[in-house]
């Protein structure tokens, strides 16, 4: 699920050939595809790769935005002067190849973070090789910092898909760093270009959505003691405070550990995590504010809002545990820190992430049933869940007497696990 089908879309001849081969048979100029969002940075990036000499290919890979005005971007990367923009939909890719199979890791970048940002970077990467062997495109840029975590899951995944690709970082060049510092240098770039962006000098925070999740970071974020939340404009959530001042229930069924509908009503899987960013997000779940150790050593400030998988990730949760056994379980989640390193870095396409993989896909197969969660102003709670899978057995979990378990065993039992103890405790005294 990892990368199976990936790899076979590259050719084994190498993309980096079959791209010069391209531009040797159709005679053009020097030409790059460029992981375009249409924000501050790779707006910038549009215009000083032409005054590289670059023809520039743009793609904006659509991930499921939900405050991002598709056709606006396109005009403004065609303005700019792009030699094409194009729009690539892989909102079911990302959320049932890449989303799911986290999810059913239960994996959170340092117990808390559900990695929005990470997950769809390899997607990014793999679009973007696509789309320049399909123009004849020399080189693949993206506009992540050389400072943040971006350019290593790029970089990693591009590699990883394709070892002799070139990959233009201008963030990594001196030459650019020169001419833009900071963002200040990068917003009088664009109005002297006449490129519109929604970033301020007054409010110059910098945001990053899917239909996973949006991150905030930058501008006044990076000063930890200022309140997140009072400096953010949320797209996904109502603040918990502005909530309905009553509860809301929702129904999420699972198959196998993959959600498949949400209130009894099938759905795919990028509309079902739409159906629960709504959900969610009026009753204020899912949002952040996290001090997190970047891969390149550094400490960052971020706020980040997942209504939709934090409904997900906890009626998961709730249903594993009437499902999975203790053993299973315990292994399971001493693996997932592991998932979610590599996951955050980048390491999506390499051979340990695809045994994982197939590890999760064999443990997942009894997690089947329904889970009821309740939500009240940003909490949500399991209220119910059923399986027909289901470990739990009411009559040996029973408080009351009688039942199929025989509280003698006990006896027996306690016996043989204390014999290390009290061996030890015989030969070395404890004080007390």
């Amino acid at each position: 699920m990892a990368s199976g089908p990936v790899k076979d879309t590259i050719p084994p001849c190498g993309l980096v050939f079959h791209w010069i081969g391209l531009l040797e048979k159709i005679h053009v100029g020097k030409s790059v595809v460029l992981a375009y969002s249409g924000g501050l940075d790779t707006s910038v990036l549009v215009g000083w790769l032409q005054d590289e000499g670059y023809d520039v290919h743009c793609l904006y890979v659509d991930l499921g935005q939900p405050c991002e005005d598709r056709d606006a971007i396109m005009k403004k990367a065609r303005d700019i002067g792009a030699k094409s923009a194009e729009l690539v939909d892989v909102r079911e890719e990302l959320c049932r190849d890449f989303a799911f199979p986290v999810l059913q890791w239960q994996a959170r970048y340092e117990n808390i973070y559900l990695m929005g940002t990470s997950i769809a970077r390899p997607l990014i990467a793999k679009a973007c090789l696509q789309r320049g062997r399909e123009v004849g495109a020399e080189a693949f840029v993206h506009g992540a910092t050389g400072k943040g975590n971006d350019q290593c899951r790029f970089q990693l995944a591009a590699e990883a898909l394709e070892p002799g690709i070139r990959i233009i970082a201008p963030w990594r060049m001196q030459k650019f760093r020169d001419l833009f510092p900071g963002r200040t240098e990068m917003l009088e770039y664009c109005e002297k270009k006449n490129i519109p962006v929604k970033a301020t000098a007054k409010k110059p925070y910098s945001s990053d959505e899917n239909c996973l999740h949006i991150s905030y970071e930058a501008g006044d974020l990076e000063d930890p003691t200022v309140d997140g939340t009072s400096v953010i404009d949320f797209g996904m959530s109502v603040s918990p405070q502005e909530a309905p001042d009553k509860e809301e229930t929702v129904t999420i069924q699972f198959e196998s550990g993959v959600p498949v509908a949400v209130n009894g009503r099938k759905l795919s899987p990028a509309k079902l995590v739409e159906e629960l960013n709504q959900i969610g997000g009026r009753n204020g779940c899912g949002r952040i504010d996290i001090v997190e150790n970047r891969f390149v050593g550094m400490k960052s400030r971020g706020v980040y809002e997942a209504p939709g998988m934090t409904l997900l990730y906890a009626a998961h949760q709730g249903l594993e545990q009437m499902t999975l056994d203790r053993d299973l379980t315990h292994l399971r989640d001493s693996l997932s820190a592991q998932v979610a390193e590599m996951v955050y870095y980048g390491f999506w396409y390499c051979a340990k992430m695809d045994a994982l993989m197939a590890f999760i896909r064999e443990t997942q197969k009894p997690v089947t049933g329904e889970v009821k969660l309740t939500l009240y102003k940003g909490n949500v709670r399991v209220s119910s869940r059923t399986s027909p899978y289901s470990l739990y057995k009411a009559d040996i979990a029973s408080m009351e007497r009688g039942g199929s378990y025989d509280q003698t065993d006990a006896e027996g039992f306690l016996r043989i696990m204390g014999l290390p103890v009290r061996v030890q405790g015989a030969v070395r005294p404890r004080k007390y």
